[in-house]
């Protein structure tokens, strides 16, 4: 059964397209769960936690569209490129993932065609039809990441991952830096890598698009008051950075 990613705000005339690759921890039925318990699933390794609140709250205040995919990226990671071996992932931070062991071929085309495509084919839809509206489009890859990872604390609140165009970026760095009280990263944890990442490359730096993804740290947004706390943050550093559309 295909699971359809959603949508938010198609018709919305704002400067910027949102993504959100990890945005659900849903397992279709016909999976069993990837043979796991709820509670890992709950884990960071089946979304990014808060992520589709904030992605939900920027496209309010934003007044732009917002596609969010429909499974856990344990079932298929929506920003891997098809050929990664993390794509559809047998271990996640040391959890063993029944469900993806030893997947057969046609299995893994079975879900890049129910799962993958679908939310992909979304996105362009959204960015096609704003292009034939006149409307150019920003578009922001909305992440969350854990606040440690394999016993190292990651000690940035909101971290921006860029590439060679900084357009965004850099004005946007100056702007959250100026707020006080938060620290902020640069490519830290995470870059933006064309060779890992796939999203972005696919949906914006093919198109010269100015682009970046952001990652909110997962104990900030981890429930509604923080991402509404955080997205407005965001939405008003947005608002202040001399950026080029």
């Amino acid at each position: 059964m295909m699971s359809a990613p959603r949508i938010l705000g198609g018709e919305r005339n704002g400067p910027y397209v949102l993504i959100c690759d990890h945005a659900s921890n849903n397992v279709p039925p016909e999976l069993h769960n990837l043979g796991l318990p709820e509670t890992e699933l709950a884990r960071h390794i089946g979304w990014d936690i808060g992520a589709a609140g904030v992605a939900e709250t920027l496209s309010e205040i934003l007044d732009s569209p917002a596609i969010f995919s429909a499974v856990s990226r344990l079932v298929i990671d929506c920003n891997r490129h098809l050929d990664a071996l993390d794509l559809i992932p047998e271990i996640s931070d040391g959890s063993v993932i029944p469900g993806n062991l030893h997947l057969s071929a046609a299995g893994r085309s079975q879900r890049v065609e129910r799962y993958f495509k679908p939310y992909h084919d979304a996105v362009e839809s959204v960015i096609l039809k704003r292009e034939a509206r006149g409307l150019r489009s920003i578009l922001i890859s909305v992440h969350s990441m854990t606040d440690s990872l394999a016993g190292i604390d990651r000690p940035w609140q909101i971290s921006l991952s860029s590439y060679l165009d900084r357009r965004l970026a850099d004005p946007l760095l100056v702007a959250l830096r100026n707020i006080d009280g938060i620290t902020v990263g640069d490519n830290q944890p995470y870059d933006l890598d064309p060779t890992m990442d796939y999203s972005t490359p696919l949906h914006a730096l093919r198109r010269g698009l100015p682009q970046l993804q952001v990652e909110f740290r997962q104990d900030e947004i981890s429930d509604s008051a923080g991402q509404k706390k955080w997205s407005r943050l965001f939405a008003f550093a947005l608002d202040n950075a001399e950026t080029a559309h």
